[in-house]
């Protein structure tokens, strides 16, 4: 599968980008600027030689020709980013990993977008497609770090089952992650708004700590 991400050059988008790549995916990294984008996906290909990683930078509309693209700019740029691409992204998958948070001293505080979750407000701007939230409880400072194991349940909602089930599959492929279907995009507020908890207990206890749920029947 060839998948872009949109906002590939910054720390979520690279380390997503790595993890996919060593999966066996080829991916395309955009910007607004390709030379940058391009010079961010050869650094990430050179830093591990040994994989083949199949990733290159493109700017943000060929990376939204892609077949199924991941949303990872910083929240408040997401529709800026987004929304001159709409008719590229119409009929896709297209997965949110946004959060809208604030620092605050040591704490990170959940902000509450005016339609609820980052995702929910992707997918009024995109009505033709079938947006997906995910990916937002992984530490990005490890996701980059292919020598550094993940062991995390990654949580998926979205109103299209079928971008759903697409989502689960995709983050299923990157080993030690287990994507797990969390209903509707109405439960982005509660998964988005949790990420300030989660970056705040690492900033505190100084760990890379993600989220584990227990009662599933091993695989």
């Amino acid at each position: 599968m060839r998948i872009g991400i949109l906002g590939g050059t910054g720390p979520a988008g690279r380390g997503l980008a790595v993890r996919l790549a060593a999966a066996g995916d080829e991916v395309v990294i955009g910007s607004r600027d390709a030379d940058r984008a391009a010079s961010v996906a050869a650094d990430l290909v050179g830093t591990w030689p040994d994989r083949a990683l199949a990733i290159t930078g493109v700017s943000n509309e060929d990376c939204a020709a892609a077949d199924l693209v991941v949303m990872a700019t910083p929240w408040d740029g997401a529709v800026a980013t987004v929304k001159p691409l709409a008719d590229d992204l119409a009929g896709k998958v297209v997965v949110s990993m946004a959060n809208a948070l604030v620092k605050e001293g040591r704490e990170f505080l959940a902000l509450m977008p005016p339609r609820g979750s980052v995702a929910a407000t992707l997918q009024a701007v995109l009505p033709r497609s079938l947006v997906s939230a995910s990916f937002h409880h992984l530490p990005a400072s490890e996701m980059e770090k292919l020598s550094t194991p993940l062991v995390a349940d990654v949580l998926v909602c979205s109103d299209h089952p079928g971008a759903s089930e697409a989502t689960v599959a995709l983050v299923d492929r990157i080993e030690g992650l287990r994507g797990i279907d969390a209903g509707s995009l109405s439960q982005a507020a509660a998964i988005e708004a949790f990420t300030a908890v989660l970056i705040t207990v690492n900033i505190r206890h100084k760990v890379h700590a993600a989220v584990q749920l227990s009662g599933f029947p091993e695989a």
